[in-house]
């Protein structure tokens, strides 16, 4: 049951309200987005009212994946986000406030505005947050009208379309950057959108349109690999493996890269647009936490239950979790179920089975009207919920990555009831059991 040292009757707890609070609660949520969300709307249709508290300082819970399109003028920023309030479930309590510290042998945290929660099972769903500051002259970049634009905040997403209508010639160059992202084919979906458009407005014969990864491949699964290199020949966009952007100068609009496969050597390039993915990382308060995280910053869970290695009674789901697959909103949805299962049967002290097997999809967004729509496991095969081979450039896979799975996050998802395509798979390979 819920406990607190002051008295807060309203659903959530605003910075101004109450502060200096005590809580404790049956599981504790760090994290309203995604996966927080989704878990929690799972567990408060089984435990009581409020046994379920949720610590996120956001007013605002967006559709990240919306941000591509976004930034290719498809959509407005106004239509990818709701009032956190909104989505988050009515019998959850809400803490709108950020975590600081993690005592996890004290089984208790702190936040911001000093309250202290007590629980007795933790979900760690805090997400990546993007270092837009780690690269020398970005911010300054991005805050002034020198042609660098980035997809990865609601801050700046708007700015990419801007700097695609104001394009005449030169270089566009888009980047993926040393260190693990959210949407990992996000950082290539706006260079294939921005070539279509500039073609689309004459002006495809005056760019030169780069793509500079770290990494040493396109894209890890090989069968979607292959369709993408047939798609950046066939539209002659130059891809460089092994790339990483060190430093923004955005007086002379010169982009710094250096080849990871020979450190110290830099290749500095003159840009007309500049669109960044920035390095991420894990929140401070986690990845600081030696208990709770491994050495690269990710709460260190078992991959298959998704529960902590030390602590069985704290869970992690999403981005923040150590298990290796890639980082999209579809792998928070097939981890979901099981993290609940998972938390459950710790909650009833029953034994649980449930695996995650690393699903994760990306579609893939080639242009205003095409989707190769990605999806893989753990071992990085491809795991595809249609009946046909999806590595092909298809409008029904865009139709689906713009209108139907909104639909389905707002109205599935985050009241608890999507745990991804398995199900529909089985039944579409004529496989149901």
């Amino acid at each position: 049951m819920l406990k607190t040292g002051l008295s807060c009757t309203a659903k959530w707890v605003s910075r101004t309200s109450c502060r200096f609070a005590h809580h404790s609660c049956r599981v504790l949520v760090v994290g309203g987005g995604t996966g927080g969300c989704a878990v929690a709307a799972k567990l408060s249709k089984v435990l009581k009212k409020n046994e379920v508290i949720i610590l996120d300082p956001s007013d605002r819970h967006y559709y990240q994946p919306l941000f591509t399109l976004v930034g290719g003028g498809i959509y407005n920023l106004e239509k990818s986000f709701k009032q956190q309030k909104d989505v988050l479930p009515k019998d959850a309590l809400w803490i709108q406030d950020r975590v600081t510290e993690f005592i996890p042998k004290a089984n208790r945290v702190r936040t911001s505005e000093n309250h202290e929660i007590e629980y007795d099972f933790m979900l760690l769903a805090l997400g990546l947050e993007t270092n837009y500051e780690k690269i020398p002259g970005l911010l300054e970049g991005l805050q002034t009208w020198s042609g660098v634009c980035s997809n990865y905040s609601d801050k700046y997403v708007e700015k990419t379309f801007q700097v695609m209508k104001n394009f005449e010639s030169g270089n566009a160059i888009f980047t993926y950057p040393d260190s693990p992202v959210k949407c990992p084919g996000a950082p290539q979906k706006i260079c294939y959108l921005t070539e279509e458009y500039l073609r689309k407005q004459g002006k495809r014969d005056k760019a030169t349109i780069m793509y500079n990864t770290s990494l040493p491949v396109i894209f890890g699964v090989k069968k979607y690999a292959d369709a993408l290199w047939n798609v950046v020949e066939s539209r002659d966009i130059q891809v460089n493996l092994r790339r990483n952007l060190v430093e923004v100068k955005p007086d002379v609009n010169e982009a710094v890269f250096e080849n990871l496969d020979n450190p110290g050597e830099k290749t500095t390039i003159e840009y007309s647009m500049l669109h960044v993915t920035p390095p991420m990382s894990t929140p401070a308060p986690l990845r600081n936490n030696k208990e709770l995280s491994n050495p690269a910053g990710f709460a260190d869970v078992d991959p298959d239950s998704l529960a902590h290695n030390k602590f069985p009674n704290v869970f992690a789901i999403g981005d923040c979790s150590s298990s290796p697959n890639s980082k999209t909103a579809a792998a928070a949805a097939a981890q979901s179920v099981v993290v609940y299962r998972n938390l459950l049967a710790a909650i009833n002290g029953t034994e649980s089975e449930h695996i995650y097997d690393g699903y994760a999809s990306c579609p893939l967004v080639t242009g205003y009207s095409k989707c190769i729509l990605a999806e893989f496991d753990y071992k990085l095969q491809p795991l595809e919920t249609f009946p046909i081979s999806q590595d092909k450039e298809m409008l029904s896979m865009y139709l689906l990555k713009k209108l139907f799975m909104p639909y389905l996050y707002w109205n599935l998802m985050l009241n608890g009831y999507w745990n991804g395509p398995a199900g529909l798979r089985k039944l579409l390979h004529l496989n149901w059991k």
